[in-house]
């Protein structure tokens, strides 16, 4: 029995750890590296109560090394999707029934657990699967991923303030259910904290949860995992299991208690979602609740007045950091003609001082793309533009894979505003620059706004402020993360709620209140204290 109300106030976002030579934190992360690097991890699948091993044994290597194996996940097939759903369903009431404060408590108990005992073994999963150097991995898998689970904690608990006004001889109160049935997440390889997030803020609402992470994000997310589990996390919560993409959709939206679905991904596969769920909509016991961030088309648009060296430092960041694997990372960028010349040189100086290599060694700021696939695409991309007169590589451009699969950050100039590399996404260090007449800024911005499908981030760089209104009113369904005189990338949890509309997603804004009330059932409940004895009314009195 619960006596009382209790409080989880605003929390303060995790300070991002520096990893500065002879610093604490480096010389632990270290030695995490190579204690990873010495195992062999023997990597389940988490079912209910049961880590779930199978004949089917997958190769986990770091794509700056791909000779090497970190160890084996063990991948599943249909029966156990099944088994994943019956887990969660199983788990459903007990989970549902469990008092906020210890709901809550077990996702504080994980985010301290990440804060200090897990903080190297969550980054340097991150760093080797997925090929993110040092602070790439510190703002991902532990800042962010703290603070996914602290803010929401916090914003559920305001959601669960929130209660109608009672007329006199009535009490009204509002009631936050979980959804009827279980929740899919599915989560990207980029981001560590996107793969936590997405499972955790469904589950914390009181919801059970089938999570399909990518492939290539797997050593992490069994570390996550782990983690959650010994924070408390009751067995079924969260279903933890590798399968393929055509698999898991059908099996769980052809489920009569299939509840929704938190996606993170591309768009033309959130379409296929949506398009099989409404196809579906009779079995289901309720409307579905789809959620999805998919692509991005990223742009920065510069304005004459801007200062150079912002913009080249925007674009450098921007585009260049996880190796342009961000969903917001810059890939478009217009630069005025007055100023084109100066950003041209000090782009060129700037990519080819960047150190490419393993993210072992920490003074290397690029790492390698994700797996071959990405590399094949990206590679198909630089060369077609090495060949097009419309295009002109500024820097960059080479590929190798020897070791890993290392794509050189690349600069093309599009002679074409609407030449191929500025509208599609790419998803790599390859980031299409566009000269325009510095004094049609206004048309420009139109350009802007019609070249992509996407609308999740973009930012204006420009010291005159009637420049910055223009952009941000012009702009303004351009994205859903705009950002003024910076990089349109480093969202922060409580700070700049991330999501974007049009074709980059449905625009629910992880790490903010807004996400949480995806994942919640409202009930009205009204409590009359004196009821009618009588059907009659007074207006019925003729005299």
């Amino acid at each position: 029995m619960q006596f009382g109300t209790f409080s989880y106030p605003m929390p303060v976002n995790e300070t991002v750890l520096s990893y500065a030579p002879g610093s604490p934190e480096k010389k632990r992360l270290k030695e995490v590296l190579a204690e990873l690097k010495m195992q062999e991890a023997d990597v389940p699948m988490y079912i209910g109560s049961k880590q779930v091993r199978t004949n089917k044994k997958v190769a986990i290597h770091p794509p700056h090394e791909s000779k090497h194996v970190l160890g084996y996940f063990h991948a599943g097939e249909e029966k156990h999707v099944h088994q994943a759903i019956e887990a969660a369903l199983a788990a459903k009431d007990s989970w549902a029934a469990m008092s906020w404060e210890n709901r809550a408590n077990i996702f504080l108990k994980a985010a301290d657990l990440i804060a200090t005992k897990y903080r190297p073994y969550l980054n340097g999963t991150t760093m080797l699967g997925q090929s993110k150097n040092a602070y790439q991995a510190e703002i991902d898998s532990a800042c962010e991923i703290i603070d996914f689970l602290r803010f929401n904690v916090h914003f559920l608990s305001e959601i669960y303030k929130q209660q109608p006004i009672s007329s006199p001889g009535m009490h009204n109160r509002m009631e936050y259910r979980p959804l009827e049935g279980f929740v899919l997440a599915v989560t990207p390889f980029n981001f560590t904290a996107i793969g936590g997030n997405l499972p955790t803020s469904a589950a914390m609402c009181g919801n059970v949860v089938v999570w399909k992470p990518a492939n290539t994000q797997i050593y992490s997310a069994q570390m996550f995992m782990r983690i959650l589990q010994e924070a408390g996390l009751p067995d079924g919560v969260i279903n933890l299991i590798y399968v393929d993409g055509p698999t898991i959709g059908r099996v769980c939206f052809n489920h009569r208690d299939f509840a929704g679905v938190h996606f993170t991904g591309s768009t033309g596969v959130f379409n296929n979602m949506w398009e099989t769920i409404g196809k579906n909509m009779a079995m289901y016991r309720s409307y579905p609740r789809i959620v999805g961030e998919t692509g991005g088309k990223d742009f920065v648009m510069v304005h004459k007045s801007a200062d150079p060296d912002v913009v080249v430092t925007a674009l450098l960041r921007g585009a260049f950091e996880f190796q342009g694997q961000k969903c917001s990372a810059a890939s478009r960028a217009y630069i005025p003609s007055n100023m084109a010349e100066e950003v041209k040189k000090k782009l060129i100086a700037g990519v080819k001082s960047f150190k490419m290599g393993s993210p072992e060694d920490f003074t290397n700021f690029v790492n390698a793309v994700i797996d071959e696939k990405s590399f094949n695409s990206i590679k198909r991309y630089i060369d077609h533009a090495k060949k097009d007169p419309k295009a002109e590589i500024w820097v960059g451009g080479k590929c190798d894979s020897k070791e890993g699969w290392f794509v050189q950050p690349t600069v093309i100039q599009a002679k074409d505003p609407k030449y191929v590399t500025m509208c599609e996404e790419i998803f790599g260090p390859v980031l299409t620059v566009y000269i325009y007449n510095a004094n049609q800024f206004e048309k420009t911005l139109e350009l802007v706004d019609n070249t992509s499908p996407y609308a999740l981030t973009g930012s204006i760089i420009a010291q005159d402020r009637s420049a910055v209104e223009l952009a941000t009113n012009k702009l303004r369904n351009a994205a859903g993360n705009f950002y003024i005189n910076d990089k349109p990338t480093g969202a922060v949890v409580g700070q700049q709620p991330f999501g974007g509309a049009r074709g980059s997603g449905t625009n629910d804004k992880a790490g903010s209140i807004l996400n949480l009330y995806r994942w919640l059932s409202a009930r009205t409940i009204k409590e009359t204290f004196n009821p009618p004895t009588d059907y009659k009314y007074p207006f019925l009195a003729e005299k």
